[in-house]
């Protein structure tokens, strides 16, 4: 697969997808980067008297690897974010694996804009789902 499409490459209802290991080394890490040390995702025994009986990942984690799947995969390399919607639907948690599946269901030639169903998988449910719209590169003259 290139790592890249340019504009006039895609087609409706192209599909990339990208897995990611959910371990205590990313969510640390996003803590660390995003300043989001809400202990729900980095204590332990807070998190077992939470709602959620124990810590679960940073629902930005999730649209962060949305960002690298778009980036990476679907249109891939030189895309630009315009926009996101998540929903979260379930809490992602330590030692999960997610996958993300990118759906164009949108292309605008004009504009570039590229719209795609966002999707994050865990054990073959939905965890996140939303839409992207992202400025796909156009080929050069």
């Amino acid at each position: 697969m290139p790592s890249a499409y340019y504009l006039d490459e895609l087609s409706l209802e192209q599909t990339a997808s990208r897995t990611f290991l959910v371990d205590d080394a990313a969510i640390n890490a996003f803590a660390d980067v995003s300043t989001d040390h809400n202990p729900v995702h980095v204590d332990e025994a807070f998190a077992l008297a939470s709602p959620f009986k124990g810590r679960i990942a940073h629902g930005m984690l999730m649209g962060a690897y949305i960002s690298a799947t778009l980036a990476g995969e679907l249109p891939g390399q030189g895309a630009i974010y315009v926009s996101q919607s998540l929903n979260f639907k379930r809490a992602v948690r330590p030692g999960d694996e997610a996958t993300v599946i990118v759906t164009i269901t949108a292309i605008d030639a004009k504009s570039g804009h590229v719209t795609l169903s966002t999707v994050v998988k865990v054990r073959n449910k939905t965890f996140v789902d939303g839409s992207a719209v992202v400025i796909a590169p156009k080929r050069p003259a």
